[in-house]
């Protein structure tokens, strides 16, 4: 599943190609793939005639602030819901591709958005298309009307923990969230409420970065080790964004390109092989049903 730093590198590069071009329609090739509206009519026609003013993150969704084709554009940190949201969870495989229309069209798309750039003088120099392609159709997309909150909408919003880059995420924080809990800390940093966006591949390089097993109870954490996993997790998900991401399975950024981070990562998918500082065979283990890794020398 993609984590924060995947789809961080989605909105950039959806930021730097989508933005400020007329949405002439769209396809839904998918029905369940549209979370809101009900109506896939509505839904495609909600879209028609507006433009998408900025990409924003949060935790692992995508939301794109709309505004009205040739009205004023809004600010980019207004976020105000003058015109309606389009949000989108890439859940395990969806991807967004900016493609030319003449692509040829993958099995798994489920949804298309065809675009029209215009010059400044109103001159029609091209057509592009956004596609949402996904295998194990998971994948999520909604569509905000205005004047609605959007978290009204996008329910998930209102679960979601803080951000890791926020100034409000800070060992104190980190310390107040696992403080007396009673659950391994590998399961603690899954949850959404307590991070938002980290997922199990950063999670399990930052407990490696951290010297901290994965099986340790929140409750027996030290001041020093929680401040310790603070940083790791800022480095892994920085290196992650520099290096493009992961791609394990079928992580793409919007031009179809795949991430690097797989080729350094420390601990995540190596299972069986040497571990980079001690050299002692990594291993594998399930937590709350997901596939862990470390290293029984480095993490106590």
């Amino acid at each position: 599943m993609p984590e924060l730093p995947e789809v961080e590198i989605v909105k950039r590069g959806l930021n730097q190609l989508t933005l400020n071009k007329k949405i002439l329609g769209g396809e839904v090739l998918l029905e369940r793939t549209v979370a809101h509206p009900i109506s896939v009519t509505d839904f495609l026609r909600g879209l028609e005639g507006k433009a998408i003013a900025q990409w924003y993150r949060q935790g692992k969704y995508l939301l794109a602030q709309l505004y009205k084709w040739g009205k004023k554009k809004p600010t980019l940190q207004a976020k105000k819901n003058q015109d309606g949201w389009l949000g989108v969870h890439l859940r395990m495989t969806g991807q967004l591709l900016w493609v030319n229309p003449e692509e040829s069209l993958h099995k798994h798309t489920r949804v298309r958005l065809f675009f029209e750039h215009q010059s400044l003088e109103g001159k029609v120099s091209s057509t592009h298309e956004l596609r949402f392609v996904d295998q194990r159709t998971f994948g999520q997309i909604w569509g905000v009307p205005p004047a609605i909150e959007i978290s009204h909408i996008i329910t998930g919003l209102k679960q979601l923990g803080i951000e890791p880059f926020s100034p409000e995420f800070c060992p104190n924080y980190l310390n107040k969230k696992l403080y007396k809990r009673n659950r391994t800390i590998k399961t603690a940093l899954l949850d959404q409420t307590t991070i938002a966006g980290l997922g199990n591949i950063y999670a399990d390089e930052a407990l490696f970065l951290s010297g901290i097993r994965p099986t340790t109870i929140c409750k027996d954490l030290t001041e020093k080790q929680i401040e310790q996993l603070y940083l790791a997790i800022l480095k892994v998900l920085q290196t992650a964004i520099d290096s493009g991401g992961t791609t394990f399975n079928n992580f793409l950024n919007v031009k179809g390109v795949n991430g690097n981070y797989g080729g350094i990562a420390w601990v995540y998918n190596r299972a069986g092989q040497s571990c980079r500082i001690c050299h002692t065979s990594l291993e594998k283990i399930k937590l709350a049903g997901r596939s862990t890794h470390f290293c029984p020398q480095c993490q106590k």
